[in-house]
């Protein structure tokens, strides 16, 4: 895994746009199509938005996929994951398709048909982000690292959930769906290209554990670590806790 320093997170944002784009038109040039996972949250704001924003991209060629999403909220609601992604990404891009998690349908039916299009699907970029609990998706500690299916169903533990709350999604613990659709550990490391994006001093823990620490379940993103085609795109405060050996061998931009 490869680690880039930068001064904020709109430069954070700036740098993984710019690697996702450049991955997605080799693809589009090699293979005629390019495939790519979109995660949400806080830390795709700047990604997102500068993502769109990219030149050069055919996106009549690209195939999105939606990396979860909570069980039992629909498309109108503010925290919905779908909403997220249709407001920021789809609706600004002309994509040839979109596979979107309905939190608000059967889960098992849910996951069962984007799955059996994922499994068949070789994805060439993955966005995504780090926990404050270290989770990757919503693959919360311990996460599971060897199940091959594609999705999982999955309950969010109180660190997840306090998260949600913390950044402003729900009003209170109460309102955050205890379980939530996730694609899995071993799925999302079959993709060519990851980046990783993780912005802001709450993450600094996480970030920290993510670098300096074993790769293990109690750290689900330590996994990207045994991925060569990973980038983690961090800026300064997500960094504030790492040591200065580990600083020294981060790309700073």
């Amino acid at each position: 895994m490869h680690t880039i320093l930068t001064a904020d997170s709109e430069s954070m944002g700036r740098v993984a746009a710019n690697l996702a784009a450049k991955a997605l038109k080799e693809a589009i040039e090699e293979r005629g199509q390019a495939n790519l996972i979109v995660a949400t949250g806080a830390s795709q704001f700047e990604v997102l938005g500068h993502l769109v924003a990219a030149e050069g991209i055919d996106w009549s060629k690209v195939h999105g996929f939606h990396l979860d999403e909570y069980v039992g909220l629909s498309i109108e609601h503010p925290a919905s994951f779908c909403r997220y992604l249709k407001e920021r990404f789809v609706d600004h891009v002309n994509l040839a398709a979109f596979h979107y998690l309905s939190g608000d349908k059967d889960p098992q039916k849910t996951i069962a048909s984007v799955g059996v299009i994922l499994s068949k699907t070789a994805i060439d970029v993955a966005l995504v982000g780090i926990g404050e609990n270290g989770h990757l998706a919503f693959n919360d500690p311990p996460a599971d690292f060897e199940t091959e299916e594609p999705y999982l169903i999955v309950e969010l533990d109180l660190p997840c959930r306090e998260q949600q709350v913390g950044e402003g999604w729900f009003a209170s613990l109460t309102d955050v769906p205890t379980h939530a659709i996730s694609m899995s550990i071993r799925q999302i490391m079959k993709t060519a290209s990851i980046i990783c994006s993780v912005p802001d001093r709450r993450k600094a823990d996480a970030v920290k554990a993510t670098l300096e620490g074993d790769v293990c379940p109690e750290v689900p993103a330590s996994i990207l670590n045994d991925h060569a085609a990973t980038t983690l795109v961090i800026d300064l405060a997500a960094a504030s806790k790492l040591s200065a050996s580990t600083r020294n061998q981060i790309e700073e931009l």
